[in-house]
């Protein structure tokens, strides 16, 4: 498979961390960090993002998702369902560029996932939901995983198998909702939270905002599930030590809870602020090992 320079530039740096230790964390995740920034950069600028699939979703609302592949679709291993965090807004483009949410950590690590050999899939927010809240307790809504459905379904008749759905942030409550609630065609093949929503707002000015994981038929989970959290996410709704508890409820035989340390970016003040994607809880500066703990899971092995 025929792998972008710049993304394999990534992939080299922080493989010569694995195999020198003592530059592991500083070295060799630097220039991947910087070397990732490049990349992002260039590739925004200079091509488009994928193309731009319309389907119908609920009501008469329209649903829109950026589909892009790796440079050789004969080796496409698969098809990853991305949901950003934030009130899930991407306000696409006609490349398939998003326009806002640009520093969610997903959205960042796309290109990676495809150097890798997997087509990604970022879903926009339905055209009812684009404005003020975005997606707000939609997210946990019977009708948001069906049209999360309609994406998975739309992949697999494009030939694309598996599908997993990955949510991070808010966007977790997205992609668990739909592990829980699909079947068939519709459902996912696997699920990867990361930074997930476990504390809420019970008393905040917007009802929704109490809305977590928690509150989603997360038994009904039975898809190999992985958690990524970060030691040092200081975002008051996503602790790291709450994952056992989400993972406790998943009925799925394969789960694993992971808590990553390190990174670039600071650990910053408690609160709001620290739910920005560069930050740990957005895991920035550690998108290579993000992405490659995160399919290393998906291929069957251990993040």
């Amino acid at each position: 498979m025929m792998m972008d320079p710049c993304v394999s530039g990534v992939i080299n740096a922080a493989a010569s961390g694995a195999a020198r230790p003592a530059l592991r964390s500083t070295f060799a995740r630097f220039a991947a960090a910087v070397l990732l920034g490049a990349c992002l950069s260039a590739e925004a600028s200079a091509q488009p993002c994928g193309s731009v699939v319309t389907l119908p979703a609920h009501g008469a609302a329209r649903l829109q998702y950026a589909l892009a592949g790796p440079d050789a679709p004969h080796a496409v291993r698969g098809a990853l369902v991305l949901l950003a965090g934030g009130d899930g807004v991407l306000d696409l483009d006609a490349q398939g560029c998003p326009r806002l949410l640009k520093g969610n950590s997903l959205v960042r690590s796309s290109p990676l996932f495809r150097a890798a050999g997997w087509a990604t899939a970022m879903v926009d927010a339905p055209s009812d939901h684009r404005q003020e809240d975005g997606l707000a307790a939609f997210r946990a809504s019977a009708e948001h995983a069906e049209d999360l459905g309609r994406v998975i379904a739309d992949l697999r008749r494009r030939g694309h198998h598996p599908v997993w759905v990955l949510g991070t942030s808010r966007g977790s409550i997205s992609a668990a909702n739909a592990a829980a609630r699909l079947r068939g065609a519709a459902a996912p093949d696997g699920m990867v939270l990361t930074s997930l929503l476990t504390v809420g707002t019970a008393a905040g000015r917007k009802p929704w905002t109490a809305q977590t994981v928690f509150d989603l038929p997360l038994e009904a989970v039975a898809i190999p599930t992985l958690l990524v959290g970060h030691a040092l996410d200081r975002c008051m709704r996503s602790p790291a030590d709450a994952m056992p508890r989400v993972e406790a409820r998943i009925t799925s035989a394969r789960r694993q809870v992971v808590v990553v340390a390190g990174g670039s970016g600071t650990e910053g003040p408690r609160g709001l602020e620290a739910c920005e994607g560069r930050s740990p809880h957005g895991f920035h500066g550690q998108e290579t090992e993000l992405v490659t703990g995160i399919l290393r899971f998906i291929d069957g092995g251990r993040y």
